[in-house]
């Protein structure tokens, strides 16, 4: 890798280092907690998010591939931005949707734009061979940004004793990344130069490509596992809050403060997992990605039931060791997923591949977050997981047989 390591290379690697520097990730659900919302208000309001990005999903990817992909980022950055500022200044359940309903649309016309930047600039380079490796360590990246964010997150709720302010710290480093978006070179823009009449191919090609059974199932299997992720991911906060009470440090400062600290230290922990995971994630690749994608994603729908069923019998530290399994299993199919992918689709139509792939994810997880969110109120947590956890494994095979 380190002849390919151009200046390039380091522009990606900061875009996700940047991106993830989210300070508000790790304690976004005990947040809306404190301000008074209940677990199915959460769901309701990641769900506004998810069907936000439903709406727009695809029609964004098409605008990144016919109209620019750095138009689509930087936009997608402003509106990042502004839903900060938001969440900032709400304390109300409808500011909060508002909020989330403009962090969905930032996340529409993010998504897959950038992975078809990256492997567009491989092809460019004559480094195809190197998609797995290369997307693996930039993503690395991603999760060195998201473990020195729950650090840093953790030191500003501990010396502040306030979740607010981490939202408006999170604008800095997102402001930087706007910055470097508009300093990659022109070329990657596009896919390709389109005309007018090419245009119109794109929307033809795009509906050809998605219809091949393959590309169909590197799609659902990649989007079953990440939307699971996605929805269950800040349940681990409360698991977190527990764990941390029982442990016999920072004793003498008052819980917020001592959570605090404690979160960060174990969301810096799980992140340099991901991190290693992501890197080395070519390890794999003498396996078939096919074989890849049904035993990893089995495994880590099992991690989430049995994370629930640890949850339930407030066993800590194995509901806090499974929840981070699935984590380090999410990222070591991204990359792979992501490079069997683009070996099945042309450049011209990988973001918008791409971005029906998300699509199938947020409906998921719209779903799943809802779900989650009505069941937790009810029942509690841990039984909220291992119902959600058991209808991920009933969808997965049911979109398996529909396949076949």
């Amino acid at each position: 890798m380190k002849s390919i390591k151009d200046k390039q290379f380091y522009k990606f690697a900061a875009y996700g280092f940047l991106k993830n520097l989210r300070f508000f990730d790790a304690f976004l659900l005990l947040f809306f907690l404190e301000n008074g919302l209940s677990y199915t208000q959460i769901g309701i309001v990641y769900s506004i998010r998810e069907i936000t990005i439903n709406f727009t999903e695809i029609p964004s990817g098409l605008v990144a591939d016919s109209y620019g992909r750095k138009y689509a980022l930087v936009g997608s950055f402003l509106l990042y931005i502004t839903s900060f500022l938001l969440f900032y200044f709400s304390v109300q359940f409808h500011l909060f949707a508002v909020g989330m309903f403009l962090y969905g649309m930032a996340d529409a016309f993010r998504s897959g734009t950038h992975k078809g930047m990256i492997m567009d600039y491989l092809e460019l380079k004559g480094w195809s061979e190197y998609k797995v490796q290369y997307y693996g360590e930039t993503r690395s990246w991603s999760q060195k940004g998201s473990a020195i964010s729950a650090l840093i997150a953790g030191v500003l709720v501990f010396y502040s004793g306030s979740y607010r302010q981490i939202f408006l710290f999170s604008v800095i480093p997102y402001g930087l990344n706007f910055i470097n978006i508009l300093s990659y070179p022109a070329d990657i823009n596009f896919s390709r130069k389109l005309k007018s009449s090419i245009k119109r191919d794109v929307f033809f090609d795009f509906y050809k490509t998605v219809k091949q059974g393959n590309v169909f199932s590197i799609i659902y299997s990649s989007a079953v596992h990440s939307s699971f992720l996605k929805a269950i991911k800040d349940y681990i906060q409360p698991i977190m809050v527990h764990f941390a009470l029982i442990l016999p440090f920072f004793v003498h400062f008052e819980d917020k403060k001592r959570t605090g600290i404690m979160i960060g230290i174990f969301y810096f922990l799980i992140f340099l997992m991901t991190s290693f995971a992501s890197k080395k994630a070519y390890w794999f690749v003498k396996l078939k990605p096919k074989s890849i994608s049904k035993i990893t994603l089995l495994v880590g729908l099992g991690m989430g039931i049995f994370c629930g069923i640890f949850y339930f019998f407030e066993w800590w530290v194995g509901a806090l060791l499974t929840f981070s399994l699935i984590y380090g299993i999410e990222n070591i199919r991204k990359p792979i997923l992501t490079g069997a992918l683009s070996d099945n689709v042309s450049n011209e139509n990988l973001t918008s591949i791409l971005s029906a792939q998300s699509f199938l994810g947020t409906i998921l997880t719209s779903i799943f977050a809802l779900g989650l969110g009505m069941i937790a109120d009810v029942w509690g947590i841990g039984l909220a997981l291992i119902v959600v956890g058991c209808c991920a494994l009933g969808i997965n095979f049911g979109l398996e047989n529909g396949k076949t």
